[in-house]
């Protein structure tokens, strides 16, 4: 009993398993496809790979030197004419550096005469005035009300200086005829002189109030144009209080100053050119008119009066600043603009026009003309160098460039036969 038992057992445990080896053996079937696929390839893949390799491997590592012949070379410049500036020497005047500002000659500081209170202002700043024109009318009440009584006062002694004069006229007629004393006479003259006293010094009173009143109105003093207000209605001034200033800007000088060193080489008569601030495109020229004796005591320099050859072209604002020079003597010198030059540091270069290309040139400059603002090329060109007129700072050196056709000769070229 036992051993059929077991035998039965036997075929129906096998029977069992069977269905999980299938199972096993199709999960690991793909897994080692898998595997074998990673670690061996394909041999036409490999084979293919290999070849690819062997084309790309001559030009591998030439990689950077195929990038600089492939570079592409600067693009050709196109230059006009009038980019081009020739270069040649000129008269470099020599002499001290003046500075200083515009001045107007005629100008007047009108202040108060009178402890008043503005009661009107009639003019502004910038306006123009005439001469004799009202500028500023002060409170004259109380000045009118002493005129009143001074000139009251003469009235009532002329009229007491009148009297006495008659009465002396009679005792002298009197003391021809011996009716009278000399005595009385004597008197009534002394009395009479008094009063001629009084009635000069009531007659200087209203002298002074009358020019007291006549100060209460600022009028001005010549044709010209306000340049500083300092006052407005209701204020209070007191003697002596700027009210006004009034200028003529037809008057206007250069007032500069110029350094003692060079005190030897001013004369009177020598000619000045220079510029003046807020009018950079003009050069204005003028004539050592006054040197003076005494040198300014924060500065140390000289002060020198500057005329213009042309007042009617002057400017016509007072205190702008200006510098120049005052010629004393002259050199021929290579000069060229600010824009012709670059700077990098304490460098500076310009670009050369050549044949068909344009080359870097470095120069040497030397202090800025303050009259024409350009510098003088001490070394690095010649006269007869081109050069570019307003670079760029992209340029290249060794650029090639070409030279476009004057707008008149396209014209005549494009139009047709």
């Amino acid at each position: 009993m036992p051993r059929s038992t077991t035998s039965s057992s036997t075929p129906s445990r096998s029977a069992a398993l069977a269905p999980t080896r299938a199972l096993k053996a199709a999960v690991c079937l793909p897994l080692l496809l898998s595997l074998l696929a990673c670690g061996k390839p394909d041999a036409p893949a490999a084979d293919a790979a290999k070849a690819a390799s062997a084309a790309a491997g001559p030009t591998a590592g030439k990689s950077g030197k195929s990038d600089k012949s492939a570079a592409k070379p600067p693009p050709v410049l196109l230059l006009a004419p009038e980019d081009i500036r020739l270069v040649d020497t000129s008269l470099r005047a020599t002499g001290p550096v003046i500075s200083g500002s515009l001045q107007p000659e005629r100008r007047a500081d009108l202040r108060a005469e009178v402890a008043a209170t503005v009661q009107q202002v009639l003019k502004d700043n910038g306006e123009t005035v005439r001469a004799d024109d009202l500028i500023v009318r002060l409170d004259d009440t109380s000045i009118r009300e002493s005129l009143l009584s001074a000139e009251e006062s003469v009235r009532a002694t002329t009229q007491a200086f009148e009297q006495a004069e008659r009465q002396v006229a009679r005792l002298r007629t009197l003391q021809g005829q011996g009716m009278t004393s000399m005595q009385a006479l004597e008197d009534a003259e002394v009395r009479r002189n008094n009063v001629n006293s009084d009635l000069v010094a009531a007659r200087a009173r209203v002298a002074t109030a009358r020019q007291q009143l006549r100060r209460t109105e600022v009028r001005a003093p010549f044709a010209g144009v306000v340049s500083a207000r300092q006052v407005s209605a209701g204020d209070t001034t007191q003697v002596g209080r700027e009210l006004v200033k009034v200028i003529d800007p037809g008057s206007l000088r250069f007032e500069g100053l110029v350094s003692a060193d060079r005190l030897q080489e001013l004369k009177v008569g020598q000619r000045v050119s220079f510029r003046v601030n807020g009018f950079s495109d003009a050069f204005f020229a003028g004539k050592v008119r006054r040197i003076d004796s005494a040198a300014n005591a924060t500065t140390r320099q000289v002060p020198v009066l500057v005329s213009f050859d042309d007042a009617k072209a002057a400017p016509r604002v007072a205190g702008l600043f200006a510098e120049g020079r005052i010629e004393t003597g002259g050199a021929q010198q290579i000069m060229l603009p600010e824009g012709t030059v670059l700077r990098t540091g304490d460098t500076a270069h310009v670009w050369k026009v050549g044949d068909g290309q344009i080359q870097k040139a470095a120069v040497k400059l030397g202090e800025r003309d303050a009259r024409s603002g350009e510098f003088p090329v001490i070394s690095g060109l010649a006269a007869g160098d081109r050069v570019l007129r307003s670079p760029a700072s992209q340029l290249v050196d060794g650029q090639k460039f070409e030279l476009a056709k004057p707008a008149a000769a396209a014209a005549a070229g494009s139009a047709p036969n």
